[in-house]
C-alpha cells in the first residue's frame, strides 16, 4: 500500500502534468511550463520533489507568486498556492498584466464559492477567460516529511502552537478558526490517501473539538455523491478493506516528552540544529586566517540510506555506523587503486587505451562502480559534519549528563530540590508555575509507575572512538544505552489499536462518519493494523521514534503496523519551553 508521502507526490506530478495522469510518453517527453507557487506550495513542494525532478517534469522556472515576475508567452503557467485572498489579489494583477498566456490555478486547499467568483470577476475585466485553462482544488495542504510522518504547518505555525490554542485571552472564534484549519488539513489527508478513517480521541479539549469538526466534514462529503471526494483508493482498483485509525490527541496528554532532552539523531538535529523540512544548516570549522566561516545546508530526506537506517539510534550508535561507512569506502577506494596500478594505469586517458585489454570488464565494473562511491564519500563527509555539530552541541551543552539525569527524576522531593537549585541561578520558573496549575486543572497524577521500563544505562566512557583521520572524537561523552519503553501517546495508541479495555480508554469518542448516526464501539472488533495519530498543539521527533519503535516491535512479533504520526506543528524542547514560560508569565 502506497504511503501518504508517496500519494502526495504522485498528486502533485499530476498537477504538473496540467492535471492529466502521467503516462511512460509523457514522462519521457514532458510539456514546458512554468511553476508559480506561495510560501505554502513551496513548503509542501520542497521536501517532496527535488530541482532535478521538477525540470525531468518539464518545469523550466519556478518562482514566488509574490516576486517580481516577467511576461512568459506561450507557456503554461502551473499556478500553486493557497486561496487567500492576498494571492487571489496578485493573481488578479498577473490577469491584468497578460504576464501568461495560458493559466492552469491549483489551490492547495479547496477555494470558497465566494472567492471562485470573484476570480472570475477579476478574469472578466482582465478580458482574459479564455486563457485560463483549469481551476482545481488538490486537497494536499499538509506536509509530508516522511512516509510516514507528517505536519500542518511550518511558516506562520505560531498560529497552530500550544501558546495559542491555550493562551487566556483566546477567543471562541479565534479557537474556531484555528480548530477550522486544523479541520482542513486533515480532511485534505484522507482525501489524499482516498480513505475515510474511524476516529477516536479523548473528550474535553481541542482535540475533541477537532475531531466532531472532521466528523461532520466528513460526513458532509460522503452524503454528496456527485462531489465525494473519498473513494479514490477504488477507483485506482487499490481495495483496502480494513479502514485506517484516526487517533487525535491534545498536547496536554503528555506535557513532559517535549521537554526532555534527546539522544537519538533525528531529534538530535531538530534540537541542535533546528532540522527543519529535512534541512539542517551547520557551520563549517573556521577556516584559518580570520576568514568566515561558510554555512553549509544538508538535505536528510529518504533518498539518504544512511539518515534512513541511523536517524533513530543513539547518536553513539551513528558515531561508530560513521567510522564503518567510512572504513568500507576506503577499502573499495582502495581496491580501485590497486586495479590501475596492478593494469599501469595512471589517467584518465590510460584508462580510455586499457579498454581493449583482456582486463575489460574489470576496469568498466571499477570505473562503473566510480559514481557510486563519490556518492558515498558525500554522504560520509555530511553525515560527519553533522555529527560533529551535533557533538559539539553535546559537549557544551552537557546533554549526555541531562539526559540520563532525567530519566532518574522521579519522585515529588527531587522536582522540589531541582526547582530550587534553578531558581538560586536566576532561571525562569514561570514554565514551571503552569504546569503546576495545568496538573491541577486536569486532576492528574504522575507516579513513578508512568514512566515503568525507562531509563538508561552508561556501558562505558568513549575515550576515542573512531580511528585516526575521522574528524570528531567521543572524549567525555557517555556511550547511553536507551531501555526501550512505551511513551504515554504510544501506549494510548497500543490501546485504541489493540482495542484494550480500560476506563481511560471507554472515556475516548468513537466516530464513524460512515454511520448516519454517533456509534458507539462494535462489540465485535478486531486490532487495527493502520492508524494516523494526530496530536493537537505541537509534536516532536520523540514521540514519532517511540511510535516507529512500537510499530517495528509488533510487526516482527507478527502483528503488522502501519502508523503515521502527525501534528500540527513540530516543536524541539526550546520552542516548547519558550511557550510554555509565555504561558507562565500570564499568571503573575
Amino acid at each position: 500500500m502506497s504511503s501518504l508521502r508517496q500519494k502526495q507526490i504522485n498528486a502533485l506530478k499530476q498537477m504538473l502534468n496540467l492535471n492529466q495522469p502521467q503516462t511512460k510518453l509523457s514522462a519521457s517527453e514532458p510539456k514546458w511550463k512554468v511553476l508559480i507557487y506561495d510560501s505554502v506550495g513551496q513548503d509542501v513542494i520542497s521536501v517532496l520533489i527535488s530541482v532535478k525532478e521538477l525540470r525531468e517534469l518539464g518545469v523550466t522556472l519556478f518562482v514566488q507568486l509574490h516576486s517580481d515576475r516577467d511576461p512568459i508567452p506561450e507557456v503554461p503557467a502551473v499556478y500553486f498556492c493557497a486561496p487567500t485572498d492576498e494571492n487571489l489579489g496578485r493573481i488578479a494583477q498577473d490577469f491584468q498584466r497578460g504576464v501568461y498566456d495560458i493559466y492552469h490555478l491549483n489551490f492547495i486547499s479547496a477555494i470558497s464559492r465566494q472567492k471562485l467568483e470573484d476570480l472570475a470577476s477579476a478574469a472578466l475585466q482582465a478580458n482574459c477567460v479564455a486563457n485560463i485553462h483549469k481551476v482545481y482544488d488538490q486537497y494536499v495542504n499538509f506536509i509530508s516529511l516522511d512516509d510516514d510522518m507528517f505536519i500542518l504547518k511550518n511558516q506562520n505555525s505560531d498560529a497552530l502552537s500550544y501558546y495559542a490554542i491555550n493562551k487566556g485571552d483566546t477567543k471562541d472564534t479565534e479557537m474556531d478558526e484555528i480548530t477550522d484549519r486544523i479541520v482542513d488539513c486533515l480532511f485534505s489527508v484522507f482525501v489524499t490517501l482516498g480513505n475515510v478513517p474511524i476516529i477516536r480521541s479523548p473528550k474535553g479539549n481541542a482535540a475533541e473539538m477537532v475531531a466532531k469538526k472532521l466528523d461532520k466534514k466528513l460526513r458532509e462529503n460522503l452524503a454528496d455523491a456527485r462531489n465525494n471526494l473519498l473513494h479514490s483508493d477504488a477507483q485506482a482498483g487499490n481495495f483496502n478493506f480494513q479502514r485506517p485509525l484516526l487517533i487525535i490527541l491534545d498536547r496536554n496528554v503528555d506535557m513532559a516528552t517535549p521537554l526532555h532532552h534527546t539522544w537519538t539523531y533525528q531529534a538530535l538535529a531538530h534540537d541542535l540544529l533546528n532540522l527543519s523540512l529535512n534541512r539542517v544548516i551547520i557551520e563549517e570549522t573556521t577556516p584559518s586566517g580570520g576568514a568566515r566561516a561558510k554555512n553549509r545546508s544538508c538535505e536528510l530526506d529518504t533518498k539518504d540510506k544512511f539518515w534512513l537506517a541511523h536517524k533513530g539510534s543513539p547518536f553513539p550508535t551513528v558515531a561508530e555506523a560513521i567510522q564503518e561507512e567510512l572504513e568500507q569506502y576506503r577499502s573499495s577506494e582502495e581496491e580501485v587503486k590497486k586495479l590501475k596500478t596492478s593494469m599501469g594505469i595512471d589517467g584518465e586517458s590510460d584508462i580510455a587505451l586499457s579498454l581493449v585489454s583482456d582486463n575489460t570488464a574489470k576496469i568498466t565494473s571499477a570505473v562503473n562502480s566510480l559514481p557510486q562511491l563519490l556518492e558515498k564519500k558525500r554522504l560520509i563527509d555530511m553525515h560527519t559534519s553533522i555529527a560533529t555539530s551535533l557533538l559539539n552541541g553535546i559537549k557544551s551543552r552537557k546533554l549526555d549528563n541531562f539526559f540520563e539525569l532525567e530519566e532518574k527524576i522521579m519522585s515529588e522531593s527531587d522536582l522540589k530540590r531541582y526547582e530550587t537549585a534553578l531558581s538560586e541561578t536566576g532561571c525562569d520558573l514561570s514554565p514551571i508555575q503552569y504546569i503546576k496549575r495545568w496538573k491541577n486543572y486536569a486532576k492528574m497524577i504522575s507516579g513513578p509507575n508512568q514512566y515503568e521500563g525507562a531509563g538508561t544505562k552508561t556501558v562505558s566512557m568513549f575515550s576515542k572512538l573512531v580511528s585516526h583521520g575521522s574528524n570528531f572524537v567521543m572524549e567525555g561523552v557517555k556511550n547511553l544505552v536507551i531501555k526501550r519503553h512505551n511513551l504515554p501517546v504510544t501506549r494510548i495508541v497500543d490501546h485504541l489499536m489493540e482495542f484494550k479495555n480500560s476506563q481511560e480508554m471507554d472515556e475516548y469518542h468513537y466516530l464513524d462518519p460512515k454511520q448516519l448516526r454517533v456509534t458507539e464501539i462494535p462489540r465485535n472488533r478486531s486490532p487495527f493494523q493502520d492508524a494516523i495519530v494526530f496530536v493537537v498543539g505541537g509534536g516532536n521527533y520523540i514521540e514519532y521514534q517511540n511510535l516507529v519503535d512500537y510499530a517495528k516491535q509488533k510487526t516482527s512479533a507478527g502483528s503488522t503496523k502501519r502508523i503515521t504520526y502527525g501534528s500540527s506543528t513540530l516543536t524541539n524542547a526550546k520552542q516548547f519551553l519558550k511557550q510554555l514560560s509565555l504561558l507562565g508569565q500570564e499568571m503573575v
